[in-house]
């Protein structure tokens, strides 16, 4: 991710940031929203990708890993967002499995962990769609941007569930690898 990025994300939000119960940028506060990514990043608390669609070229989203713990081999993907326009095309399916093979075959996560909103349906359909597991809701887990309690759905991919998943992936969008290079 970069902030020469944020011209184009901006152009993809969207209205997507008014949806209350997540927080995504809106489009003049995508370089601020950047440079915080970045920030974090220089912090070694977050590693942020810009989310660019194949067909176009374009950045249509924005995804992280946070919340990394390295002594225990775990990682939280998260953070994420893409345009309507590429919602339900099989990129943040394709995303998701660049960024678990990484976790998994790269970094040795023991975890990969997914979190949202409890009121985000689609999010939580999506994250069950690729394979993750529900392993509970942390009631009262965070204060939103409005300073309501927010209750997080919390999944997991498990080590030894990857090469399932990995496979159920593949499956659906192809080996997204020989795209990459």
């Amino acid at each position: 991710m970069e902030v020469a990025h944020a011209s184009e994300l901006a152009e993809s939000v969207g209205d997507l940031w008014k949806i209350w119960y997540t927080a995504i940028p809106a489009p003049g506060e995508m370089v601020a929203e950047i440079e915080r990514r970045l920030d974090l990043q220089s912090q070694g608390k977050m590693v942020p990708f810009a989310v660019i669609d194949p067909d176009s070229g374009r950045a249509v989203g924005m995804t992280t890993y946070m919340n990394i713990d390295e002594p225990n081999r775990r990682v939280e993907i998260g953070s994420t967002w893409i345009s309507k326009e590429v919602q339900r095309t099989g990129l943040n399916q394709a995303m998701k499995l660049l960024l678990l093979d990484h976790a998994f075959e790269n970094l040795d996560c023991i975890a990969v962990e997914f979190r949202t909103h409890i009121h985000n349906l689609q999010s939580r359909a999506a994250i069950a769609g690729i394979g993750a597991k529900q392993d509970g809701i942390l009631r009262n887990h965070q204060i939103d941007r409005f300073g309501n309690l927010r209750d997080t759905v919390s999944f997991s991919i498990i080590a030894s569930e990857w090469p399932t998943v990995k496979h159920g992936l593949i499956s659906r969008v192809g080996n997204v690898e020989n795209k990459t290079n």
